[in-house]
C-alpha cells in the first residue's frame, strides 16, 4: 500500500524565497499548459500531449526573454506540474465517460499566487535525504526536517506545501510492507468485532456500551476565532497590517483542524489494533451540511474519521464496513427485530413494545450497525427479522422538527424519505 507521511520542514530565509520562486514558476508552467490545451479545444485542434507541452512551455520557453527566469528552478518541478495537469484532464475524461466512480469532476482550473496552498513536487533522483537528517532538494539545497519517526521504506516522491498559515511541510510517499504491518498489531485467539454509531453528543457510540465524547475543537475555538476575523474586517485592504492579521487567523484555523486530525488518527489506530472487525454506518455528510446541524457536522469530521478507518483496516488486514444509511439503526430493537417507529432526537432512552426490551438510543443503534455489518462483510443483502418487521426504508412521515425546520407536528408533516440515516436517528 502507498501511504503519506508527513513532516514539517524548517527551511532558511533564503531557502524560503526559492521555494517561493519554485511554486511560482510551477503554477506559471501548469497555467500555460491549461492555457494551451484550452485554446486548442475552442480550434478545434488535437488534444495536445503532455511531451509537446514539456518541449513547447519549458524547453523552448527558457530560451525567450518572458520565460527566462524559468531556468533558476529544477526542470523536474516544472514537468511535474505538467503531468499533474495531465492527471487532471485524465480523471475529467474518466468521469465524463463514467470509468471514474463518485461525484462529477471539474475541468481544471488556473492557479493563482493567492491560493492558500502552494505546493512542487520533486521525483526519484531530484531530492535525497541525508545522514544528517536534512532533505536535499534540486536548486534549493538541505532543508531541515522535524521527524517524528522513521519512513518504512524509501520514498519514491516528495511533495513540498505550504499552507495558508505559512508552514511548510514535506510529504513523502512510500511503500509499505504488509507483513511488518500486521506485526505491529496485537494478536489474541478471540476474534474481536464492533459496530459504531457516530453522533453530535457523542462522536462515537460502541456497541458494548462505551461513550466517545465529541471534542468540538470549532466551537471551543470560536471566541478566539470571533476575535481575530474581527480584527482582519478592521484592516485595511492590501496593507500589510491585514496580511498579517490574515496569516493569524489561518493559524487559529490550523490549530482547530490539527487537532481534529489528531484526535481522528488515535481514535481510529485504537480501534484497528483492538478489533479485527469495524462496521459504520454510511452517512451522507454532504446532505447532513446542509441543514441547521451544518457547523457540528463539520466539526465532528465524519468523513475524515471514516476515511481513516477504511484505509488503516485495509493496511493491517482489518475488516471494514460501511452499512446503508437508510436502514433504520435507531428504529429497530436490537433484541428481537422488530421496528418501532420514527422517534424525536430528544428521545435518548426507550422500551420495545414487542419485548419489552429497555435501550438506549445511540447503543441500540450500534448493535444494529454491528448487525448488518456482519451481513454486508459476509456478502448478504440484509439480515434475518426475528419478528418478520419491515428493514427496508419506505416513505415515512418525517417530523418536519428533525429537518430543520420550526413545524413540529409529525401528524401535518408531507410524506418523505425516511430519516434513519441521520446521526442520532
Amino acid at each position: 500500500m502507498q501511504l503519506r507521511y508527513n513532516f514539517r520542514l524548517d527551511p532558511t530565509p533564503g531557502q524560503v524565497r526559492d521555494l517561493a520562486r519554485a511554486f511560482g514558476c510551477a503554477r506559471v508552467v501548469f497555467n500555460d499548459g491549461l492555457a494551451t490545451r484550452r485554446a486548442a479545444r475552442t480550434a478545434g485542434a488535437p488534444y495536445p500531449k503532455t511531451g509537446n507541452l514539456m518541449k513547447l512551455l519549458i524547453t523552448e520557453a527558457k530560451k525567450t526573454p518572458d520565460r527566462a527566469w524559468l531556468g533558476e528552478v529544477s526542470n523536474a518541478v516544472l514537468q511535474q506540474s505538467l503531468r499533474d495537469l495531465d492527471v487532471a484532464y485524465k480523471n475529467l475524461f474518466d468521469s465524463i465517460s463514467g470509468k471514474r466512480k463518485g461525484p462529477k469532476m471539474r475541468e481544471p482550473r488556473f492557479r493563482s499566487r493567492k491560493d492558500n496552498r502552494q505546493a512542487i513536487r520533486f521525483v526519484r533522483n531530484r531530492f535525497k535525504l541525508r545522514p544528517n537528517g536534512s532533505l536535499h532538494l534540486a536548486k534549493i539545497g538541505e532543508v531541515a526536517v522535524r521527524w517524528s519517526r522513521e519512513l518504512p521504506s524509501d520514498p519514491s516522491s516528495v511533495t513540498v506545501v505550504k499552507d495558508a498559515s505559512g508552514r511548510y511541510f514535506a510529504s513523502f510517499v512510500v511503500q509499505t510492507d504488509p507483513d511488518a504491518d500486521l506485526a505491529r498489531l496485537p494478536t489474541g485467539d478471540t476474534y474481536a468485532e464492533t459496530g459504531i454509531d457516530l453522533g453530535l453528543t457523542h462522536f462515537a457510540v460502541r456497541d458494548n456500551g462505551e461513550k466517545i465524547d465529541a471534542p468540538r475543537f470549532l466551537r471551543k475555538a470560536e471566541r478566539r476565532l470571533k476575535k481575530l476575523q474581527q480584527s482582519l474586517a478592521r484592516k485595511q485592504k492590501g496593507s500589510n497590517n491585514r496580511k498579517k492579521a490574515v496569516v493569524k487567523v489561518a493559524r487559529a484555523h490550523a490549530r482547530v483542524a490539527d487537532s481534529r486530525r489528531d484526535f481522528h488518527h488515535k481514535l481510529s489506530t485504537t480501534l484497528i489494533r483492538e478489533n479485527q472487525a469495524v462496521y459504520v454506518e454510511d452517512l451522507s455528510v454532504a446532505g447532513l451540511g446542509r441543514t441547521r446541524l451544518a457547523k457540528s457536522v463539520h466539526d465532528a469530521g465524519w468523513s475524515s474519521f471514516v476515511n481513516m478507518l477504511e484505509y488503516k483496516a485495509a493496511r493491517y488486514g482489518r475488516t471494514f464496513a460501511k452499512v446503508d444509511r437508510w436502514a433504520p439503526t435507531s428504529q429497530v430493537c436490537s433484541a428481537c427485530g422488530v421496528k418501532d417507529g420514527l422517534k424525536p432526537l430528544n428521545v435518548r432512552e426507550w422500551t420495545c413494545a414487542a419485548c419489552g426490551a429497555h435501550h438506549d438510543r445511540d447503543v441500540n443503534a450500534a448493535k444494529n450497525i454491528l448487525a448488518l455489518g456482519k451481513a454486508v462483510a459476509a456478502g448478504r443483502a440484509e439480515t434475518q427479522n426475528a419478528c418478520g418487521a419491515q428493514v427496508r426504508p419506505g416513505l415515512v412521515p418525517a417530523p418536519r422538527s428533525e429537518a430543520g425546520t420550526r413545524r413540529g407536528d409529525s401528524e401535518r408533516a408531507k410524506p418523505a424519505r425516511s430519516t434513519a440515516g441521520i446521526p442520532g436517528l
